[in-house]
């Protein structure tokens, strides 16, 4: 069973894939968008991406605030999750993703990737950060819903 991992943004959406054992996500790609609601080419995608790997199941996630309370993006994502339900037909979980950003940008940093670099793989990476983390998290019997 193949996961998808993504990291929506207002203007991107960074794209992980689990290998076919579930074992470890790698990054694959960051889709863009011209505008925050144009989502039919960036759902069209995701769509090709899941027939393309044979994916089971979707993590995304959930940008809350630090304090623990859903905010505007946490709502967009939980819009973003209903469309993709929709549109997929497959099981989303929501992901606590709060740092992996900060995260993604310290990995970045110590690896020597150039700041100009960053930004075309940051959003794949926090997508891998994400779906690593859920995978973890479920092999040890734990949830994070």
């Amino acid at each position: 069973m193949r996961l998808l991992g993504l990291d929506y943004g207002t203007k991107t959406v960074g794209v992980a894939l689990s290998d076919p054992l579930g074992v470890t996500a790698q990054p694959v790609e960051t889709i863009t968008r011209k505008s925050p609601n144009k989502l039919r080419k960036t759902l069209a995608r995701i769509e090709t991406l899941i027939a393309e790997n044979d994916v089971e199941k979707i993590i995304l996630g959930y940008p809350k605030n630090m304090n623990n309370t859903v905010g505007d993006r946490a709502e967009d994502a939980v819009s973003f999750k209903e469309h993709l339900e929709r549109r997929t037909g497959l099981p989303v979980v929501l992901w606590d993703e709060r740092l992996t950003t900060m995260e993604s940008e310290r990995i970045l940093m110590s690896g020597g990737v150039r700041r100009e670099n960053r930004k075309a793989v940051i959003d794949q990476l926090a997508a891998s950060i994400i779906l690593q983390s859920y995978m973890d998290a479920e092999g040890t019997g734990m949830k994070n819903e």
